[in-house]
């Protein structure tokens, strides 16, 4: 026939050569990811990004769960301030601003854990009148066990410079008056937590006790006596 081709001569010439198949080349890549430190510096950082923010996220797991742990064990509760007992026997602010002063104040802190014990490192206690602070003094540090109530007294005397505005000076001439003086004391902590054998790192609480003391020289009280005040407590 006519379009019947021709006879080979009989030679063997191989199989037959399939097509080129399609490549594909990705740079640093394995399978589409990354999967070694040699990709991830391929991968323009992103890699270590994410590895560091994935151990950053188990890190605050692991806290998380560790402080859950420890509460459910101790069951943590927060500890107490009272001002039981306040004397005021001077109180006197000069023409020249100085104010001569002298307060003598007793407190109590109740720890009322079972399982916590508290250091209380440093203890500094001061005396404001407004937005004025006119004296401070120390505390001794301590040791302070379970369920254990400390009583804690301090003075302040002497005489500081003093300038108060409008509002407080005003507060001053009515309190001088009633011969009841509101007086702000605020303790400044550095405390640390027992648990068992670990101790926690160090906290700084801030305690702020808002009084009415009398002077004790003052014939215009009407019997008003110093009452047991509750300090709040700030974290």
């Amino acid at each position: 026939m006519g379009d019947r081709q021709p006879h080979l001569n009989g030679a063997y010439y191989g199989p037959s050569i399939p097509p080129p198949t399609k490549t594909s080349h990705s740079h640093g890549r394995r399978g589409g990811g990354c999967c070694c430190l040699g990709d991830c510096l391929g991968c323009c950082g992103c890699c270590i990004l994410s590895v560091i923010f994935n151990i950053l996220i188990a890190l605050a797991i692991v806290v998380g769960i560790a402080a859950l742990i420890i509460w459910l064990i101790f069951r943590p509760n927060a500890i107490k301030f009272h001002v039981t007992d306040a004397k005021l026997t001077q109180f006197t602010l000069g023409t020249d601003n100085n104010l001569r002063y002298n307060l003598d104040l007793n407190f109590t802190i109740r720890n009322p854990n079972r399982r916590i014990g508290v250091y209380y490192d440093q203890i500094e206690v001061r005396g404001y009148y407004g937005d004025q602070r006119f004296g401070a003094s120390n505390v001794s540090p301590f040791y302070q066990g379970h369920k254990n109530t400390t009583v804690v007294g301090t003075n302040l005397a002497g005489q500081s410079l003093v300038v108060l505005n409008g509002g407080d000076r005003r507060d001053l001439d009515e309190d001088v008056k009633s011969g009841i003086y509101r007086i702000d004391a605020k303790l400044r902590l550095k405390i640390r937590f027992k648990f068992g054998l670990i101790k926690s790192w160090k906290f700084k609480p801030k305690i702020r006790c808002d009084l009415k003391v009398p002077l004790s020289s003052s014939n215009t009280t009407s019997g008003f006596q110093f009452q047991r005040t509750k300090c709040d407590v700030d974290f």
